[in-house]
């Protein structure tokens, strides 16, 4: 076996012997459900997608969900999915309903699941830039949540009704939002980085009836005020009946610039005599989350997931996939406007303890998440593949600085995980710590390739594809394919999808989202590869390959191998049309302080993307920049810029983090083309071009 093919990382018997997924594959087995050749993961996954009711109904009893219906309590439903396991487009049906019916005649509440644990274990543990702040144990968490949940009721809040957090990530965020779901209101939530702008593009569609936010909050050193922004998003939403504002900032804000807000410890109090939370059992299908689109091709998308749904896919990630259980802890660098959020806070469920920290992930030094590591004993770790190659760009060595021997493994999300960073992990985390890059999405507030604690860890793969869930790559044709890229489709119908889009109701925009351009499964938009090991590497977004000279690459090819090299800290790129039928490859790199883009950089860039990717990925094109446009989540945009460099506009700069960057990306003279009127502004230091 060639050594590049060599597991970085192999588990060993007893961690196979012990694993969740490992018990709940031979329970099906002595069962009978399942045959006992299925002897691993792999053979599970194909399993349970020739099974999805068996698997699924099996899953629900695995979680022992709380819950009421027309069959027997081990499995009170008419029927796990009613149309069989076919995909089909949403469509209208029952009382307006959208999509596949899973589970029906169920009624539970999400709540009441993660609230299940009553005892003085810790629930959550809130940390920021200044070190430890808060741990609230399970019985606090669940009598603060009765009196939030009684405050309002108070107000008339009900099923159906929006309750909106434009919050840091702090223990009130999970209080609000899991008193929210006690009642049947469904939860939306952005984080206080988001402008006025952004804020009301997203919470003005839904029109909630309670916002909470905090006044304020510290990133990379820096007090925020968030209280003038308040003012201006709550005087335009016409709906709300109440704001609460959370005290982070000052011990005690002045409202006096937001009429109408109340403190909220003031809205806890009034309801002190509350200590034992309330559930309403709804449907399974009943609306608990709305999660937005990025919103850079315009007003962002509001997707609304159920409540049955969320909670058995984040259970099977959780427990069979990541090997959670009570008494691990669990932490995710995360904002409350990004989907892992709902996913950390899912970890209750399990009966974890939960992390939270709000703050710049570098600031005050690199070391500081590590650092927090050690000191609450974190077995699962979860982080961005940015954050990681930030982490070896900065010499960062967590195993050094912090003792990390309570760690079990490490998850990464956000954007592809470079082979590199696999072997940063091993080398300065720790070999025996278990390396999971997963990938979903926002789309399905989960993922569809995640990791396995029973299998090896290969460089620069997923682990496997999501138990439950159909997940083939297609080609051109339509035909599953494997070992070349293609893009990642879902042909089976699973829990998690959206049971509808806000203001969508006869699920034209749901459909054009996810199953226009091919009839009958789900279009992701990642354009990915299933590999020998049935691992799955991830190339990036569909819609931004690459396609020169009518070869499509992927971007994250290009990004592995740049950001490698020390002198660049992050990279871009697109393809921009220089002829009927003719494009090039075009490279942005922003570089570390004291570096030019010299010719000499730039053949450096070039060989190392010819030697280790091909030469289809060699741009033309290198333009040094002073910053990367990025969303609100952090995520960087190609399309954004590929819109810029083509002179056309950007339809909804509000989405971005910095819309400023945009302008460095105009009229840039090493773009121009021939017979292109020249450019009056200054050029960009350095630009370099190969023709």
């Amino acid at each position: 076996m060639p050594a590049d093919d060599l597991p970085l990382w192999r588990p060993s018997a007893a961690d196979v012997a012990t694993a969740q997924l490992t018990r709940f594959r031979e329970g099906l087995i002595a069962r009978g459900l399942v045959p006992a050749e299925v002897h691993d993961a792999h053979a599970l996954q194909r399993w349970s997608v020739e099974h999805l009711a068996e698997f699924w109904a099996a899953v629900w009893q695995a979680a022992e969900v709380m819950a009421d219906g027309p069959g027997p309590a081990h499995a009170p439903w008419r029927a796990v999915l009613e149309q069989g396991d076919v995909m089909q487009p949403p469509h209208t049906g029952p009382q307006g309903r959208i999509g596949p019916q899973w589970f029906t005649g169920t009624r539970l509440n999400f709540a009441e699941q993660l609230l299940r644990r009553r005892d003085e274990g810790v629930a959550l543990v809130a940390w920021n830039e200044q070190g430890a702040q808060r741990r609230i144990t399970y019985a606090e968490l669940a009598a603060q949540v009765a009196q939030c949940a009684a405050a309002l009721r108070a107000l008339g809040v009900g099923p159906g009704d929006r309750v909106a957090g434009w919050m840091p990530n702090l223990p009130e965020t999970v209080v609000v939002m899991l008193a929210a779901a006690a009642i049947g209101a469904t939860w939306s939530s952005c984080s206080p980085d988001f402008g006025t702008k952004g804020v009301l593009d997203r919470f003005g569609q839904i029109a909630p009836t309670v916002l909470v936010a905090a006044d304020g909050y510290r990133y990379a050193g820096k007090d925020i005020d968030c209280l003038p922004r308040l003012r201006e998003i709550a005087a335009a939403i016409p709906s709300l009946a109440a704001v609460w504002v959370v005290p982070y900032r000052h011990a005690a804000p002045s409202l006096d610039t937001v009429p109408g807000a109340v403190l909220f410890p003031d809205v806890l109090a009034a309801h002190g005599h509350e200590h034992t939370p309330r559930f309403a059992r709804l449907p399974f299908d009943h609306p608990l989350y709305i999660l937005y689109s990025s919103g850079t091709t315009g007003l962002p998308k509001c997707m609304v997931h159920g409540a049955g749904g969320t909670l058995l896919q984040h259970w099977k990630e959780l427990a069979l996939h990541t090997d959670l259980r009570a008494g691990d802890v669990l932490f995710y660098f995360t904002t409350c406007g990004w989907m892992m959020w709902n996913w950390l806070v899912s970890g209750l469920a399990l009966g974890a303890t939960v992390v939270l920290y709000d703050g710049a992930p570098l600031a005050p030094d690199p070391t500081i998440l590590w650092r927090m590591a050690a000191a609450e004993r974190v077995t699962v770790f979860g982080t961005s593949a940015k954050y990681l190659a930030m982490c070896e760009k900065e010499g960062v060595v967590p195993r050094e600085c912090a003792d990390l021997r309570a760690l079990k493994a490490v998850l990464s999300t956000g954007s592809p995980l470079a082979s590199h960073s696999y072997d940063y992990v091993a080398r300065a985390v720790g070999s025996g710590v278990r390396l999971s890059s997963i990938s979903g999405g926002t789309d399905i507030v989960s993922c569809f390739a995640l990791g396995d604690p029973t299998g090896p860890v290969h460089r620069g793969e997923l682990q496997m594809r999501g138990l439950g869930m159909a997940v083939e790559v297609f080609d051109e044709q339509g035909v599953a394919v494997r070992g070349v890229p293609g893009e990642l489709v879902c042909t089976k119908p699973f829990p998690s999808m959206p049971v509808a889009f806000w203001n969508d109701p006869d699920g034209a925009l749901y459909r054009a989202a996810y199953f226009e351009q091919i009839p009958g499964v789900w279009r992701h938009g990642d354009w990915a590869e299933i590999t020998p090991h049935d691992g799955l590497v991830i190339h990036g977004r569909s819609d931004a390959t690459l396609n020169p000279g009518g070869v499509r690459i992927g971007t994250a090819e290009i990004y592995r191998q740049v950001e490698q090299i020390p002198a660049v800290v992050e990279s871009l790129v697109v393809e921009q049309t220089i002829g009927e039928g003719d494009s090039r490859v075009v490279l942005f790199v922003r570089l570390r302080e004291g570096h030019d883009l010299t010719e000499t950089l730039q053949q450096e860039i070039r060989h190392r993307i010819r030697e280790h990717a091909s030469p289809h990925h060699v741009p033309r094109v290198i333009v040094a920049v002073g910053d990367l446009p990025r969303t609100i989540s952090g995520k960087i945009t190609e399309l954004a810029v590929r819109e810029v460099i083509h002179g056309r506009p950007v339809k909804n700069v509000d989405a971005l983090a910095n819309p400023a960057a945009l302008a460095l990306f105009r009229d840039l003279p090493a773009l121009q083309l021939p017979g292109a009127s020249p450019s009056p502004r200054r050029p960009v230091a350095n630009p370099a071009v190969t023709p």
